[in-house]
């Protein structure tokens, strides 16, 4: 027989027999260098054609039991609770990744046989897998994990699930700390595991909103200065959320997780709609108006136009980056005209009686001709009483869930 490769289960046949005829080729002949070329063709055919398939994985885990000596019960460290176990092993109930992880280690069972999917492995860099990065505590105590009420033990213990079902609007993806498109502002070093799991948390927020869809190009100078005319309100800030609403922009208040640093954020969601990301860390009303001002300048210049995803924004960082000094100008006109500044001569000289004229001539908050004044100057001292202090995280009552 002259090997070829073996494409039917008739030369298969054929080749098998002529395997058997000269099995006991010595090696380096030309019977032997036929044996073992034709071996390597009756595997490879083999390999295609009857494939070894993979236990089943309730059978694969009764099969170590029984073979450890071990009874149900013994399942719980590695399952979690007598109910489970049951479920599991009954087929009513299927294994988490915390699951295979730990029966991967516990017991080892092959993952491939768990996941039941030929070669496959538990990836140790799976963001899931990185419990211990993530500020877990913080996650447990706002109660970010539906329909979990357990301990911080036991949630270190689940974290892989727990972490997974978090991020299932935006998938499992985002809980990788790896920041391509995205731009981070901030004046220090930032916890990228905290930050990933605020914008999962502010995202799935305002995925669960139903808005119109978004027109890019919506937002310009002129949509958000007739926005700030709403600061003149009491309610200003929550009206806020309204008015963007009705042309597709998100407005989600949530405070941030430690050492993040986070003023606001701008990020384009899954489904092409703007969100608009705020943390509330300065109860300020003068804080609150140009922190979103400043995102929505991000939508306008960078989001409706760029590939970049998100803008995370430490606004107390003062470095000179295009990107951000063309946002912070951007809301800064949008909030006062630099002619209007100009010629109201704060600059110089900003007496209260001032601040409050510029207010009601341009029908804005007084806070923010007082807040640019006490920019400007570099003086956080100056006018204290007119920045509009604890007057905005009291409207949003749930910014700290």
């Amino acid at each position: 027989m002259k090997p070829k490769i073996i494409k039917t289960e008739a030369e298969h046949a054929e080749a098998v027999a002529r395997i058997e005829r000269i099995f006991d080729a010595k090696p380096g002949t030309p019977e032997g260098d036929e044996l073992e070329l034709l071996t390597m063709l009756v595997e490879q055919f083999e390999r295609v054609a009857f494939p070894i398939t993979l236990p089943e994985p309730r059978s694969a885990i009764k099969f170590r039991i029984e073979q450890q000596g071990l009874r149900n019960k013994d399942l719980i460290p590695f399952i979690g609770s007598p109910s489970k176990v049951s479920e599991v092993l009954s087929g009513q109930r299927g294994l988490s990744l915390t699951m295979i992880r730990n029966l991967v280690q516990g017991l080892g069972i092959p993952a491939e046989v768990l996941i039941g999917k030929p070669g496959a492995e538990l990836d140790p860099k799976d963001p899931a897998l990185q419990g211990d990065c993530f500020p877990l505590g913080v996650m447990l105590k706002r109660r970010w994990f539906a329909g979990f009420s357990g301990t911080l033990a036991e949630a270190k213990a689940q974290s892989a699930d727990l972490l997974t079902a978090f991020a299932s609007a935006l998938g499992k993806k985002a809980l990788q700390p790896v920041f391509n498109r995205q731009h981070v502002r901030s004046k220090c070093k930032t916890d990228v595991y905290g930050l990933a799991a605020w914008r999962i948390r502010v995202s799935s927020l305002a995925l669960r909103q139903s808005l119109p869809p978004y027109k890019p190009g919506t937002v310009t100078p002129d949509f958000v200065t007739e926005l700030v005319r709403l600061s003149y309100l009491e309610r200003g800030p929550k009206l806020a959320e309204e008015f963007l609403a009705k042309s597709g922009v998100h407005l989600v208040v949530s405070a941030h997780l430690p050492k993040t640093y986070l003023d606001g954020a701008a990020i384009r969601l899954p489904d092409g709609s703007p969100l608009v990301a705020l943390t509330l860390r300065h109860d300020r009303l003068d804080n609150f108006w140009f922190t979103l001002s400043h995102e929505l300048a991000h939508i306008a210049l960078h989001l409706d136009r760029d590939d970049i995803e998100a803008f995370y924004d430490d606004l107390d960082d003062t470095s000179r980056d295009k990107c951000e000094t063309d946002a912070d100008d951007f809301a800064q006109e949008a909030l006062i005209p630099a002619k209007v500044w100009k010629k109201s001569g704060l600059q110089k000289h900003a007496p209260a009686s001032a601040v409050y004229k510029l207010a009601s001539e341009l029908r804005i908050c007084p806070a923010i001709a007082a807040g640019r004044v006490r920019f400007e100057r570099e003086n956080y001292f100056l006018l204290k009483d007119l920045v509009g202090n604890n007057r905005v995280r009291r409207l949003f009552p749930d910014w700290s869930n």
